[in-house]
């Protein structure tokens, strides 16, 4: 009996057989994972501080070489790299392969929340595991010969950004690059010293007179109005405007001792 007589003589039993795996197959299509990407683990975890506005240099000694020795005695390590800017810092932390990446997870915030009663006030981390869910599905990237970095980081943000966060579908929308328009006050320490002065009560001066709270409410015609004192800096003129000493003598204003420029 050659092949085509087997199948002629089984031709049922065969046709049962690729019904019933047919029928397991749509059955099981019902129920089988479906995910944008593969399911893989990557030995890696990413590393994001923030400290405010220090600079690159005293971010790096303040901060990132202190948590670089705490992360480095996290078992499994096998190499670490680290970019510092001002005020924030990015580590890419690489462990052996097979290992669990959940447990690594654990052991390198905890490392981290010990070392973060030494670091400078205010320092912030986040740290997450590396896996195709984390990178981004779409990216677009804006350029322009007439608009300079601060204005296309604004139409990303207020324009495109919650634009692309109304469509079905989308999970999430991350800005980067570009930059951040700010005031700078470049402080003569000389004329500074003159008027008895720190940097510190320069620092303290702006954060007190750059405010907005609420100071009370009051009721009228059946409505509760919330009353807001609003004093933030606005301008050139506001910030030196910023009053730093005052007394028998008169007062000392920021323009007195620093001059104010933007910058980003």
């Amino acid at each position: 009996m050659n092949l085509t007589q087997y199948f002629v003589v089984h031709r049922r039993s065969l046709v049962a057989l690729l019904a019933f795996a047919a029928l397991g197959g749509l059955i099981a299509a019902f129920f089988l994972p479906v995910a944008l990407f593969p399911n893989i683990q990557f030995p890696r975890i990413a590393i994001n501080l923030e400290a405010g506005d220090q600079a690159a240099d005293q971010m790096e000694v303040s901060v990132t070489r202190r948590v670089e020795q705490a992360v480095r005695a996290v078992p499994g390590v096998t190499n670490l790299r680290s970019i510092t800017s001002r005020g924030s810092a990015e580590m890419s932390v690489n462990f052996e392969w097979g290992g669990n990446m959940e447990l690594a997870l654990q052991r390198v915030e905890s490392s981290i929340s010990q070392v973060l009663p030494s670091l400078p006030q205010g320092t912030t981390f986040t740290a997450r595991r590396m896996d195709p869910t984390v990178f981004p599905v779409l990216a677009y990237s804006l350029t322009s010969a007439k608009v300079d970095a601060i204005k296309l980081r604004d139409i990303a943000q207020y324009t495109l950004s919650p634009r692309l966060s109304t469509i079905a579908g989308v999970a999430g929308v991350e800005i980067l690059g570009g930059l951040e328009a700010e005031y700078q006050a470049i402080v003569d320490p000389a004329r500074l010293a003159t008027y008895g002065l720190t940097m510190g009560d320069v620092s303290s001066a702006l954060s007190a007179a750059n405010v907005l709270q609420a100071v009370g409410h009051f009721e009228d015609r059946y409505k509760l109005f919330l009353v807001l004192a609003d004093a933030r800096l606005t301008s050139h003129a506001d910030i030196g405007k910023t009053v730093l000493k005052s007394g028998e003598n008169g007062i000392v204003e920021l323009k007195d001792v620093a001059q104010i420029v933007d910058d980003a």
